[in-house]
């Protein structure tokens, strides 16, 4: 958590959220911290001299030290991209199917929000016969196969 914390404020000045969000985002979901993590790694990176928080619009901004700045240089090696190592280790296609799942719920969830009742059945029946059409796929086997 230090070294993703200590790399990122190395970029630019972040509050707490946005260090989830950013980690979470150049892990490819592999590693999406708490707040229960990165606020405690931030006050003892404060409370060590690295980091300074400053109020801003009623959001506390994060930035290095000088101090900071000197830990970094001399500890390049710890602190590169930690989300590296986190990343699923998995192929393009799968990659792709997972993005192409959450871009669908994220449009379900705006169905449920926004739309009307016949809306939201009719995207519980697209649901259904894509769960099913998914099962058959894998009961088909292998396309390869034939």
């Amino acid at each position: 958590m230090r070294a993703a914390i200590l790399a990122l404020l190395a970029e630019e000045p972040r509050n707490g959220y946005q260090i989830i969000q950013e980690i979470a985002e150049r892990s490819e979901g592999g590693w999406k911290p708490s707040p229960g993590a990165v606020y405690p790694a931030l006050q003892q990176l404060t409370d060590e001299g690295l980091v300074i928080s400053e109020e801003n619009e009623g959001r506390k901004t994060f930035k290095l030290t000088q101090e900071g700045l000197d830990y970094i240089e001399a500890h390049a090696d710890e602190v590169r991209a930690p989300w590296d190592d986190m990343r699923p280790d998995i192929d393009d296609n799968t990659a792709d199917l997972w993005h192409i799942a959450r871009q669908s719920a994220f449009a379900m969830m705006q169905v449920l929000q926004t739309g009307n009742d016949a809306q939201i059945r009719e995207a519980r029946k697209t649901l259904v016969e894509t769960r099913r059409k998914l099962y058959q796929i894998l009961a088909d086997g292998d396309p390869g196969e034939e």
